[in-house]
């Protein structure tokens, strides 16, 4: 059995290419650009995009089940390809709703919708914050400061490990098909807290600025370019980013035990995060 893992490049991906080969499975992995794809030695990797559907026939000859990002723009052709699987787990996102105004949980509703209607077997994955989105600062860490508009705005961020782990068992156990697994870290801390902790595990002082809400903006476009999403980085998105953030103000956010209930060990905390990424700040 062979499982294809897209978005080669993505921390979630790497992750759990790594969680299958060390369980013994036959992997392959795909993206737009593979020589840029830091994985294991032995894992084959194919080029494939989903604006180009036709690249997606080399990459599932073979394939059994798969693992793939919620995005809207090709996926149609790739789920017009993927007939055959027996299971796709797609990465979404928390609260996903076609019909919501948000224009981030609309975009992942509408994927999920979209597998839905095509009929393949299915897990969905609903993931709240990725703690791997705070490399972003990287640099700011290095200089000893970290601006964000809302130093006190609260998120419950999910380990690539923990959502990469949930991924493995869904789609190599059985009892998951129609799942529906919300993803949370297992406490609520605010951007301030977030920042002393990865600070602490860099090895340096940092403290937390209030940044300019256009500067931010133009950051978070720039951010989600450099990382080739300039489709999801739209200033629809960006805005509702920013309303999300601004709502979690002094709000901590409810938190889930899906990643205990699924994979039998408890979901690890933002300082274990900060922890095992201390090199990407030193």
């Amino acid at each position: 059995m062979t499982i294809l893992v897209t978005g080669a490049r993505g921390n979630v991906a790497r992750a759990l290419v790594g969680r299958l080969l060390e369980d013994g499975h036959e992997v392959r992995a795909a993206g737009r650009d593979p020589g840029r794809a830091r994985l294991p030695g032995g894992v084959e990797v194919v080029a494939a995009d989903l604006g180009r559907p036709e690249s997606w026939d080399v990459a599932l000859d073979g394939v059994t089940k798969a693992f793939l990002y919620a995005g809207t723009a090709g996926l149609g052709g790739f789920l017009a390809r993927a007939s055959g699987l027996t299971q796709v787990v797609l990465l979404s996102a928390l609260g996903a709703d076609p019909a919501s105004e948000d224009a981030i949980t609309r975009a992942h509703g509408e994927a999920e919708q979209a597998v839905r209607a095509a009929g393949i077997p299915w897990t969905f994955l609903r993931p709240g914050g990725f703690a791997a989105n705070r490399l972003l600062w990287a640099d700011s860490i290095r200089a000893g400061v970290v601006r964000d508009p809302f130093p006190d705005s609260h998120s419950a961020l999910v380990h690539e490990a923990d959502i990469a782990a949930v991924a493995a068992c869904a789609l190599t156990s059985s009892g998951h098909l129609g799942a529906v697994y919300s993803l949370t870290g297992p406490e609520s801390l605010t951007v301030r807290r977030q920042a002393l902790l990865v600070g602490q595990a860099a090895g340096r002082s940092v403290r937390v600025e209030t940044q300019d809400l256009d500067d931010y903006r133009r950051e978070l476009t720039a951010a989600f370019e450099a990382r080739g999403l300039g489709r999801v980085g739209s200033a629809e998105v960006v805005e509702a980013r920013i309303r999300r953030l601004a709502a979690l103000v002094d709000r901590p956010q409810a938190t889930t035990e899906t990643v205990l209930a699924v994979t039998g060990r408890p979901a690890r905390s933002f300082a274990d995060w900060a922890d095992d990424h201390a090199g990407d700040f030193a």
